[in-house]
C-alpha cells in the first residue's frame, strides 16, 4: 500500500485531496505547513508528496528544495499542487525539483492519475 503525504494549509483543500486519494486506494497522511511536512518525512518517508506552495512558516518551494537536497529523501516524488497556475510558476516549481505540477482548481482524475503515475516510477 502506497502512502501519500498531503501538505496543504487549507483544511478544506487538505480534506478534499485526502478523500480523493483515499478513494483511489492510497494511504494518506497530512501536514498543514512545510515545517510540519519536513518533520513528518524525517519520521516516515512517504511514497509521494503532494505539496501546496503558498503556506505559513515554510513554502512549498523551500520544502521541495530541502527534500531534493537530502540523499535520504531526494528520490521521493513531489507533486506541486498550487493555485499559482501561470507558466512561470510551473517552470519555477519544476526548477525546485518537483516531479509534477498541478494547478488548482484541478480535475480529480488529473491528481489521481499524476500520483499513480509517479508511484509506478
Amino acid at each position: 500500500m502506497s502512502t501519500v503525504l498531503v501538505v496543504e494549509d487549507s483544511l478544506a483543500q487538505r480534506q478534499m485531496i485526502s478523500d480523493l486519494l483515499k478513494g483511489s486506494g492510497l494511504t494518506v497522511t497530512v501536514a498543514s505547513d512545510g515545517v510540519e511536512a519536513l518533520e513528518h518525512i524525517q519520521r516516515s518517508s512517504p511514497d509521494v508528496v503532494v505539496l501546496d506552495i503558498v503556506m505559513p512558516r515554510m513554502n512549498g518551494y523551500e520544502v521541495c528544495r530541502r527534500l531534493k537536497a537530502d540523499p535520504k529523501t531526494q528520490n521521493v516524488p513531489v507533486v506541486m499542487c498550487s493555485s499559482k497556475g501561470e507558466e512561470f510558476d510551473r517552470y519555477w516549481g519544476m526548477k525546485q525539483g518537483a516531479d509534477a505540477y498541478i494547478a488548482k482548481p484541478f480535475q480529480p482524475t488529473e491528481l489521481i492519475g499524476t500520483v499513480k503515475q509517479l508511484l509506478r516510477g
